[in-house]
């Protein structure tokens, strides 16, 4: 059996609403040289069947199919399993672009100083029209990714990626404490050992929805990229990187113990703070009681009234109530 040039890593957990269209982008690609792995997560949808049904139309699929372990497992999995040295990542809601492989590949094999390349995307609704959203393109070199690192603005989109298995590898993997961010925590690691850059074409259609991870655990996500970044300006200072054998990240309050410095639980809190005000989820889970001691703390208060008649329009008054009291008290 030949060594195919790509692996292509895609987990699925009970996605089985886009998993039919995101399978067949892939197999459309202009670019054929792949094997495509396919690991079903214990869902318990109808999952298994498309992912079996692909798989006896076409060879290059590899179907892995076991009981639930979670993301950060299956995508190590994934790493471990796939046999080319190029692992081009794809998640189960998202649609490739044709000539997306032929253009990174193209792209790493003109820089092999580079070990992960993206691309840019198309946003879309869960119906596949287009999803207006305001911001930056991902960067397109490795000076513009440590630039955004220190702006906070957008590094690369996780399914869009390819990485050189070698190098993802020789760092460990996927960290089991950064769950639903463990692809920034990946990144940043990787940033200090190889060069990371984006193709800047929309070689990915991402799709925004309301059941997808960055909606439905938005708190815990920016908490861990908070963390994150904490950890990559600790090792760039020449610092032990305290979280480097975690298997899950302390709760916020004992940051300060374990970073060994006060202040640490309150910079989170403040980089946190003004995502969560824009987050249905946030505002419903423990991200409120966030956004509460960021004010007490004196923090930024850039967004907050209009948040109060924001928590109304969701349906809780009582959040309402209490950060407007918040707010009119400290």
């Amino acid at each position: 059996m030949t060594t195919p040039t790509i692996s292509v890593a895609m987990s699925v957990y009970n996605g089985e609403r886009f998993l039919a269209e995101a399978i067949e982008s892939v197999l459309w690609q202009s670019f054929t040289d792949f094997e495509f792995l396919i690991l079903d997560d214990g869902s318990s949808d109808g999952t298994r069947a498309i992912i079996e049904r692909y798989a006896a139309l076409d060879s290059r699929i590899r179907p892995i199919i076991r009981e639930n372990r979670g993301l950060i497992v299956s995508l190590n999995q994934l790493i471990e399993e796939a046999r080319a040295k190029l692992v081009a990542r794809m998640d189960a809601d998202d649609v490739c672009k044709p000539e997306r492989f032929a253009r990174q590949v193209a792209f790493l094999a003109a820089n092999p100083d580079c070990g992960v390349v993206g691309s840019w995307t198309e946003d879309i609704d869960e119906f596949g029209d287009r999803y207006r959203l305001e911001g930056l393109d991902h960067p397109r070199n490795h000076e513009e990714f440590l630039q955004a690192i220190e702006q906070g603005a957008p590094l690369l989109c996780h399914p869009a990626v390819i990485f050189r298995r070698d190098i993802v590898r020789a760092v460990g993997g996927y960290h089991a404490a950064f769950r639903h961010c463990e692809d920034m925590d990946l990144w940043l690691r990787l940033a200090s050992i190889t060069r990371i850059a984006n193709v800047p074409e929309r070689l990915l259609k991402y799709r925004h929805y309301g059941d997808q991870v960055s909606s439905r655990y938005a708190t815990e996500q920016q908490i861990g990229a908070a963390v994150a970044l904490l950890a990559f300006k600790e090792r760039q200072a020449g610092r032990p990187d305290p979280t480097e054998h975690l298997r899950e990240l302390p709760p916020l309050e004992e940051l300060d113990r374990l970073f060994g410095r006060e202040g640490v639980s309150r910079w989170v809190r403040s980089r946190v703070a003004p995502g969560i005000l824009y987050s249905r989820s946030g505002l419903r889970d423990e991200g409120f009681d966030i956004v509460l001691q960021h004010i007490r703390e004196g923090g930024s208060r850039d967004g907050m009234w209009r948040t109060v008649a924001r928590l109304l329009r969701f349906g809780e008054p009582a959040r309402a109530i209490a950060l407007a009291t918040t707010l009119a008290t400290n």
